[in-house]
């Protein structure tokens, strides 16, 4: 259970990524006072939370509604967080959970930007949202296992309410160094567990034949 917990925060810490949104939120809202910085975190937080949490209780019966396997589902997250995992190592600029340019230029514009763009696709993006179908289809149905991933999705919420409060500390002790390295690590991290997935789907689905 205690390696199962490690995985579930580790995967949704980096595929949520904490640092990464207090960061993009600190771009977003440099002009913003502070009470209002408060609102829009806070707004943020909660849609996003509130759409992985739909995520988590309902994806794994919207797959068999659809009639995809979850092996199936395994392989396809596993490129999924692969592909952030490579934009995390190599440094890129657009990475699944991030802005594209034309994203940033309408998140630029004077209207209120707590549901788009930092619920989505900033804090509940792509690979957020496939990590805890994947989580919760690892748990199996088990209510200690649920319980343990919805926690440590609650975690990686305040983690980035945090982060976006204090997105001034951020950004003076890590700099743009320590944001990369940092990004960096993560990146490695994530694609070791996006390996793992990819290889679970594969076991679990028998591509390569019963086991021996």
């Amino acid at each position: 259970m205690t390696e199962f917990a490690v995985t579930a925060f580790a995967t949704l810490f980096v595929a949520i990524g904490p640092i990464d949104t207090a960061l993009v939120f600190g771009g977003l809202t440099g002009g913003v006072h502070r009470p209002e910085r408060f609102r829009l975190a806070w707004q943020a937080v909660a849609v996003a939370g509130a759409v992985l949490l739909g995520f988590a209780l309902l994806g794994v019966h919207l797959l068999a509604a659809l009639h995809v396997t979850l092996d199936a589902f395994r392989v396809a997250g596993g490129i999924l967080l692969m592909l952030q995992a490579v934009q995390l190592i190599f440094g890129h600029p657009a990475g699944l959970s991030t802005l594209t340019a034309g994203e940033r230029r309408e998140a630029m514009e004077p209207h209120d930007i707590a549901v788009f763009p930092l619920a989505f696709p900033v804090i509940a993006g792509p690979a957020g949202l496939t990590a805890v179908v994947l989580l919760m289809g690892q748990a199996g149905g088990d209510p200690l296992r649920s319980a343990v991933v919805l926690g440590a999705m609650l975690l990686c919420l305040v983690l980035a309410y945090l982060g976006m409060i204090f997105t001034d500390v951020l950004n003076r002790v890590l700099r743009t160094t320590g944001s990369s390295v940092i990004a960096r690590l993560a990146g490695v991290l994530l694609a070791t567990l996006a390996v793992q997935f990819i290889f679970d789907g594969i076991r679990g689905a028998n591509l390569l034949g019963p086991a021996a």
